[in-house]
């Protein structure tokens, strides 16, 4: 039986290549929202639809929404301040996953696996750090000290809570809004 051990240079490349592809799908899906690239509907186009999602406000939850995948793939793909950028990440992709859910598990369906893969992809450089092959490395790791790594960690369900909720009631809202606007019906009985 042979002994198989990976190098910590070759653990370090795969590491690398992970984190880059990572964020460059990032950069790529952000683009989409903050500029119209690769098919998206830009920052006008991704307000109406986060409007109809009930997201609020519409226009700045969709730039904060491409800012968390283009700006935050961008820092991951770099190696660079790698805990924030995993939670900025994996926030924004752990609340997509949230609007996916009704639809079940597999993308093909419209579920969340997609962005809950990315999201989890992301957390996971926020815990484990950008790797040898970084900017973090090359600045001494002064965005990616250990404090950091877990102060980003516990901040990813509070702000999927929060954005969640917020979510919620806008979209309870919405609906009474409805019943409010419509003209009582008044009936009277004539003996």
């Amino acid at each position: 039986m042979s002994n198989v051990t990976t190098s910590p240079e070759a653990a370090a490349a795969a590491q690398t290549l992970f984190r880059v592809a990572l964020g460059g799908v990032l950069v790529a899906h952000g683009s989409q929202k903050l500029f119209g690239w690769f098919g998206g509907g830009g920052v006008e186009g991704t307000s109406q639809g986060m409007h109809a999602m009930g997201f609020r406000p519409a226009k700045t939850s969709a730039v904060l929404a491409g800012v968390g995948e283009a700006g935050a793939g961008l820092a991951l793909a770099l190696g660079l301040a790698t805990p924030a950028a995993g939670a900025a990440a994996a926030t924004t992709m752990g609340v997509a996953a949230s609007v996916h859910a009704p639809n079940g598990f597999f993308a093909q369906e419209g579920g969340l696996e997609y962005p809950a893969v990315l999201g989890l992809a992301a957390a996971a450089f926020t815990i484990g750090g950008s790797g040898l092959y970084s900017l973090d490395a090359l600045t001494g790791h002064v965005l990616d000290r250990p404090w950091m790594r877990i102060t980003a960690l516990a901040a990813i369900p509070t702000a999927i809570a929060i954005q969640v909720a917020r979510r919620r009631k806008a979209l309870a809202s919405d609906a009474a809004a409805p019943a409010a606007d419509s003209p009582a019906v008044i009936t009277t009985e004539e003996g």
